[in-house]
């Protein structure tokens, strides 16, 4: 199993930013990619970004590109997500995910994030 823990949410202004953070323990030998998704009150869960734990180009999704940067630092076995230019449509629970092998995912707990206008 891998453990994953959020933090770095928060209550911020539009245009200010956070840096989410994922910090895995257990079989972090074993993880191959992360992925953030987030859920918006009243909205289904949906992807945002991810990167290749072994390297690789992070992606995003459209609404978020150029204002996310996803990175990692394999040696503290922890993922970030550096958000900037935060609108309010970006309030929501973010959680990242953690694939070992090809179908195996193990969740975080989520954390909030709230940009108010």
């Amino acid at each position: 199993q891998v453990q994953l823990v959020e933090s770095g949410g928060g209550l911020v202004q539009a245009g200010d930013s956070l840096r989410l953070s994922c910090a895995a323990s257990g079989r972090t030998f074993d993880i191959v990619l992360i992925n953030w998704f987030r859920q918006a009150p009243g909205k289904e869960r949906e992807f945002v970004a991810g990167i290749n734990w072994d390297g690789g180009k992070p992606y995003y999704v459209d609404s978020v590109k150029g204002r996310f940067t996803v990175s990692r630092d394999n040696a503290k076995n922890t993922a970030y997500m550096q958000m900037n230019s935060l609108k309010p449509e970006d309030t929501a629970v973010y959680y990242c995910a953690a694939r070992l092998g090809v179908t195996e995912w193990f969740w975080g707990q989520g954390t909030q994030v709230t940009v108010s206008s």
